[in-house]
């Protein structure tokens, strides 16, 4: 009986799962299993970081940085961290909270008395925390970055436009916004540049030589570019501008210096020279702090997971009785993720350089069940389909859009009675002209696409700047049968007077 015991453990870790000891042939199997998933989904380019007990025991670069060029990627590539960035944001707030220089609970007006909401209550009653939880009762307002240029301080102040969705902790829905109301907070109590704060406090202290805080400080070569799919074809595409919101996802890292930082926050946020941050505040950035829908993240629908939090920038969720921190990262061509099994001292970071390459869900849970829990589920296989199926509905709904088109209808007005500029105190500026028998929109100088007629006061096409790669704009005729209002891809505009 005991030999028998004995045999079945013996091939259960050479299958690679559940054993203390990472060996060579399991580290083999896993490189082959990166580079076919990294194929099948058509991913320029990605790298790949696991830790395990305090040590590297995995990093490695895939593919090529740019589609057409030779530069292949290693473990020192740049890539964008994007909304990871988060948590380092969190770890620096975290630091002053060690300094008694702020509190989770202090009302975020006390620093930041600019930011103002719709609901007066709320601008009392927002918190430190509130701003890192996503649970403010605010809409997404990503509009402020991606269409329109226009200082934070300016946005904060046409947030007391954007009328909530649900009660302050009411609810969840993902702000950006809000995390960069935090960056300035701590420039404030610093005096210095969220940027040289991040630097300082983090990437100095933990040796991470190749990160820079936004692109524009990055002092290499070795940098990805982001790859776009344009008509069924990947291309490589321009890098967005340095966001004005930049502690919400500015930071550009490599495979080597992400193992640093996510040992690190492993590890209780020691590091070699002390840590980061006191004990029990380390413990309260990992507390449950607010749920998240399923519907957050489409991978909930097959994990199934028992439970959903949020902590202080980072998601959570149980998977075979053990929890998982973790954090997406998107920005245009650009994807990042990282998951932590705090149980088993096990992390993993996936950088990608194609939009949304869904792959990176596939690594992590492959990288939990291969090197700590055992699990032979084929997630490449489920993820596959499961984003597929998305595709394709997101086609289908374009389609079934278009096929609602009332045929032989008309304009109501002549093209160039549609000309002029709308405006809106929230959504800044739009200006409308004529390019032949199309309108042509420019949103602010930062959306512009030209459309052609739909049906009735509706223009439809092509727009290069939406995820999507479609834009919509509609008009309403005053009771004189002017032009009147345009809303533009949901934001709305009213038209100037002369």
């Amino acid at each position: 009986m005991k030999y028998l015991l004995f045999c079945i453990f013996t091939l259960f870790a050479v299958k690679g799962y559940a054993q203390k000891k990472v060996t060579p042939a399991q580290i083999k199997e896993f490189d082959k299993y990166v580079e076919m998933v990294r194929k099948e989904w058509e991913v320029p380019g990605l790298s790949i970081t696991v830790v395990k007990d305090n040590k590297v025991i995995f990093k490695k670069g895939y593919g090529v940085r740019e589609l057409g060029k030779p530069e292949l990627v290693d473990s020192q590539t740049l890539f964008a961290c994007a909304s990871t960035t988060k948590a380092m944001t969190v770890a620096l707030m975290g630091m002053l909270v060690d300094e008694g220089k702020i509190n989770w609970d202090d009302p975020a007006t006390k620093y930041l008395p600019e930011l103002q909401m719709y609901d007066p209550y709320v601008t009392r009653a927002l918190t430190v925390r509130d701003l890192l939880t996503h649970n403010t009762g605010l809409p997404g307002t990503d509009f402020f970055t991606g269409a329109m240029n226009i200082p934070v301080n300016e946005m904060f102040k046409r947030m007391a436009l954007v009328k909530p969705v649900y009660p302050l902790r009411g609810g969840f829905e993902y702000q950006n916004i809000m995390y960069s109301a935090a960056g300035r907070i701590i420039e404030r109590l610093t005096g210095k540049l969220w940027s040289e704060v991040m630097q300082e406090r983090i990437f100095d202290r933990l040796g991470m030589t190749q990160t820079a805080p936004k692109r524009k400080f990055i002092k290499t070569d070795n940098v990805t570019k982001p790859h776009f799919k344009i008509n069924d074809t990947i291309q490589v595409i321009e890098y967005g501008a340095d966001s004005e919101i930049g502690s919400a996802g500015a930071v550009w890292s490599s495979a080597d210096d992400m193992s640093k930082w996510i040992i690190c926050m492993l590890d209780s946020s020691k590091f070699a020279g002390g840590r980061l941050l006191k004990p029990e505040t380390w413990s309260e950035i990992f507390k449950p702090q607010a749920f998240f829908p399923e519907d957050e993240y489409p991978t909930m629908r097959l994990i199934k997971p028992n439970w959903r939090t949020y902590g202080l920038g980072w998601y959570q969720h149980d998977y075979k009785g053990k929890k998982i921190n973790f954090h997406t990262g998107s920005l245009a061509g650009l994807t990042a993720i990282t998951a932590q099994l705090p149980d088993e001292k096990l992390a993993v970071y996936i950088f990608g350089n194609y939009d949304h390459a869904e792959v990176r869900h596939v690594l992590m849970y492959k990288t939990l069940d291969w090197f700590a829990l055992g699990e032979t589920r084929d997630w490449n296989a489920e993820f596959k389909t499961l984003y597929t199926d998305l595709a394709e509905k997101r086609k289908k709904g374009i389609i079934d859009f278009e096929a609602k088109r009332v045929a032989k209808t008309s304009p109501s007005l002549p093209l160039d009675q549609y000309i002029g500029k709308y405006t809106s105190q929230l959504y800044g500026q739009a200006e409308v002209t004529v390019v032949g028998n199309k309108l042509m929109f420019n949103v602010n100088d930062v959306l512009k696409a030209t459309l052609a007629h739909f049906h009735y006061d509706t223009f439809y096409g092509p727009n290069q700047k939406s995820w999507y790669g479609n834009a919509t704009a509609s008009f309403a005729l005053n009771s004189r049968g002017k032009a009147d209002v345009l809303v533009f891809d949901g934001m709305e505009f009213k038209k100037s007077e002369k």
